[in-house]
């Protein structure tokens, strides 16, 4: 982000982009607020009329996948309106007469067609951002970043911000917030395949040589090429490339599209190992499974959306063998060759951030103490911290001008057909976090929304299918078939489908398309084809999804107990199916289903 979260509030206008902040980022969502009763204008491109749409100035229901379509159009407005800060291009930008060639062919005229946007619509947007005073700001999250042009979308976000001079100044610019906890944290300490910490590239014999210094190896020890993305990892496995894998507090059993082909591909490895503090679906499948502490076990750093700092204390001490992440990393690095030995957080960070990392040096943990932050860059110990990127116009390109690149609309790789008619999307609920292996695990949240989870459908589509607000529903598609609950809403756009994949039995990634983009290899979650068909027998489609759900869940049971242990017995999922289901019928003889009207 090139402002602060904080500053949001003061901006003239925010435009929130394939971005549902109620849901995603409810702290973010109260600044927009703020924002809203200090007067900003607000718009919202979204294809769902989300809550934010509910206070927009200006909503507009753009259509599933036409991302670079609909945002070069707004490009083309901005010029076509002579809303274009030309003393800005000139001074702070190379290509913009390139950039048009290809902005020039998308009026919004032409376009609409694509976006499903009316060119009054379109060209009033246009205005309110690149007139608002004093800046605007231009949000986006996943409904931007999950397509297959993901990477040519968010250089046309900057395109716009850089011909309008609404970035290089206070609370302006563009705000990419991030899809899950300390994403941005992440990545600012080098868990990419192209940077170490701070951005810094693996491909420079500079910075290569700094860190084998810092790190006491020959520099020949570091890698000389740009790694793998985890997106890749199971194409990496079928080809032969990947025998081992370490999965640190993450489910992709759970998160990753195409579930049912990546287990398959799991089970080809030679040591599959998981840390987390649950027994997943991931951590099921896993040779050695090695427990670790939780949020409120452990100590460290944590980078908001925004750049910034914080620090967070433990609570208390570790249960039973847990052991904290870095410990455990310590360990296996020191059993693999390389000893490496820490005494505390403090001690990480001082000298593998703060000592590596020229922007991140004045962050000191005494400076984080309490509630206190440090907002990077943040070079000195004297430096306040940079709530703003890029002051003055001056971009981190080495003559310190941005690059205007513009690109040409493509359709989503897998588009709906006489099959398969209908769009599926993936989103966040709110009342369940990530991929739910804490919060589903919280009886209170269970008994408000639980098992198989819901599928958005608009009123339209649920009549065309003798569909009722609901109803147990089959979901398929190419890829599998999952068993969920119809939820009839008239936020959502005709002809989509919206579903969380937050469920474990109505797990949407079931049906999504592992199909990545060139460029940085994100998965293309929003957008593939699939078909929905209501379960006649009601009755039975409750019980199915409870013998499912107890399946399920003695599953994880019998894998979070050692092999010596006497209640320990394998079984398979047929097995553990028909002991559920036996189970369910004793429950239920002599009464019908909770939830099911008797006879129905």
């Amino acid at each position: 982000m090139s402002c602060g979260v904080p500053g949001m509030e003061d901006a003239g206008c925010l435009f929130l982009f394939g971005y549902n902040p109620n849901t995603s980022h409810p702290i973010v969502a109260r600044r927009v607020v703020r924002a809203k009763e200090k007067g900003a204008k607000i718009i919202v491109a979204d294809p769902r009329f989300i809550e934010t749409a509910r206070i927009a100035d200006l909503y507009l229901p753009i259509r599933n996948g036409c991302n670079v379509a609909f945002l070069n159009s707004f490009a083309y407005s901005i010029v076509d309106q002579g809303l274009v800060d030309y003393d800005f291009v000139r001074d702070h930008t190379v290509g913009f007469e390139d950039w048009w060639r290809t902005i020039e062919r998308y009026s919004p005229e032409r376009t609409q067609e694509i976006t499903g946007i009316d060119p009054g619509m379109l060209n009033e947007a246009a205005r309110i951002y690149a007139t608002a005073e004093p800046s605007s700001i231009l949000c986006w999250g996943m409904g931007l970043c999950q397509q297959v042009q993901n990477v040519e979308a968010v250089h046309t976000c900057a395109a716009i911000a850089c011909i309008t001079h609404q970035i290089g100044k206070p609370n302006s610019g563009v705000a990419p917030v991030r899809g899950q906890n300390n994403v941005q944290g992440a990545c600012d300490m080098g868990a990419l395949p192209n940077f170490f910490p701070g951005y810094q590239s693996v491909l420079d014999p500079e910075i290569k040589q700094k860190f084998a210094d810092a790190w006491h190896i020959p520099v020949e020890k570091l890698s000389d090429h740009i790694g793998y993305k985890v997106s890749d990892l199971g194409h990496l496995i079928d080809d032969g490339k990947v025998h081992a894998f370490v999965n640190m507090g993450e489910d992709p059993l759970q998160t990753e599209p195409d579930v049912i082909h990546l287990k398959q591909q799991f089970s080809k490895l030679d040591l599959f190992v998981c840390l987390d503090i649950f027994m997943t679906q991931t951590a099921a499948e896993a040779d050695v499974v090695l427990p670790a502490t939780s949020w409120g076990e452990h100590e460290g750093v944590f980078t908001a959306c925004d750049r910034t700092f914080q620090y967070f204390s433990a609570a208390v001490p570790p249960k039973g063998e847990c052991r904290h992440d870095w410990e455990i990393i310590s360990d296996l690095s020191t059993r693999m060759g390389y000893p490496m030995h820490y005494e505390n957080t403090q001690q990480i960070w001082d000298e593998e951030c703060r000592a590596l990392w020229p922007a991140a040096y004045g962050a000191t943990y005494e400076k984080m103490a309490g509630v206190g932050h440090a907002q990077w860059p943040i070079p000195t110990l004297e430096h306040p911290g940079s709530p703003d990127l890029f002051a003055g116009g001056k971009f981190s390109k080495p003559d310190g001008r941005a690059r205007l690149i513009a690109h040409d609309f493509a359709l989503p790789t897998e588009m709906p057909d006489e099959q398969y008619p209908l769009v599926l999307c993936t989103v966040r609920e709110v009342g369940h976090y990530s991929c739910r292996s804490m919060t589903g695990n919280c009886q209170q949240l269970t008994d408000l929304a639980d098992e198989p989870g819901y599928a958005h459908v608009n009123p339209e589509d649920a009549k065309a299918y003798g569909i009722e607000h609901n109803d147990l529903i089959w979901a398929y598609s190419r890829r599998g078939k999952i068993i969920t609950r119809a939820f009839v809403d008239d936020r959502v756009n005709k002809g989509t489908v919206y579903m969380t994949y937050q469920w474990w039995i109505g797990n949407c990634n079931v049906l999504t398309l592992h199909h990545v983009d060139s460029k940085s290899h994100t998965p293309e979650d929003k957008f593939c084809a699939i078909q929905i068909e209501r379960i006649d027998d009601q009755v039975w489609a409750e019980r199915h999804c409870q013998e499912l759900y107890m399946a399920l869940k003695r599953r994880l049971a019998q894998a979070a107990l050692p092999q010596d242990d006497p209640c320990y017995s394998p079984v398979d999922d047929v097995e553990l199916l028909a002991q559920a289901r036996a189970d369910v019928a004793s429950a239920d003889a002599g009464r019908e289903p909770q939830g099911v009207t008797p006879g129905a």
